[in-house]
């Protein structure tokens, strides 16, 4: 996701926000609750769950490699043509063309409600459409299907941020780094909060 909001972009967002009747503390409350929740216990060690253990052992260079592998796997959701939506949907992110990436992430997630990689993609074409409540919804979303998808937690964090919600994003980018410890843009992220609260001990 963008970096965190100039004064602008934060005035716009709570413009946008209030326009939209949401109820901002439901917002936060619900997403802290997201972000601080405890993993539920799996019968079984999947792939991914391994990987997501080593991450959070690794050194940098090794995170990199395993956060990568990770980034694969959520990328793949059981069905090439859903897959293909994906790519195209970020493909089309990438090109700058949001509606073209949101109509191919919508059908995805349309046949693929579970596929939590579609969800965080669509949020992030919303957050570059500006329109910030669709994207708040979909991070919801893909937490709930993958809460350790850090990349979707990192974008929680900017969104509180830009929301004036510091501590909240402070807790959001404190969950991420707890996952993927050697995540260079959460770390910077959390750095900007340290300061926006005035140097707070993250």
């Amino acid at each position: 996701m963008p970096g965190l909001c100039n004064r602008t972009i934060c005035a716009k967002l709570r413009l946008v926000m209030g326009a939209a009747n949401f109820n901002l503390n439901r917002i936060v409350a619900a997403f802290a609750a997201i972000v601080t929740f405890s993993l539920p216990a799996l019968a079984e060690e999947t792939r991914l769950d391994g990987l997501f253990d080593h991450l959070a052992q690794a050194e940098a260079g090794e995170a990199r490699k395993i956060a990568a592998e990770i980034e694969l796997e959520l990328a793949r959701s059981g069905s090439p043509a859903m897959d293909l939506l994906l790519r195209r949907g970020e493909d089309a992110i990438e090109s700058g063309d949001m509606a073209e990436a949101i109509a191919h992430l919508s059908a995805a997630i349309d046949h693929a409600p579970d596929f939590a990689e579609a969800w965080h993609l669509r949020s992030v074409a919303f957050y570059r459409q500006e329109r910030y409540g669709l994207a708040l919804h979909d991070i919801e979303r893909a937490l709930a299907l993958e809460p350790r998808h850090f990349n979707a937690i990192y974008g929680l964090g900017v969104l509180l941020d830009e929301l004036g919600q510091p501590d909240l994003a402070r807790d959001a980018f404190s969950r991420a780094l707890a996952i993927h410890p050697h995540h260079e843009d959460v770390t910077k992220a959390r750095d900007n909060v340290a300061r926006e609260l005035g140097g707070a001990d993250l």
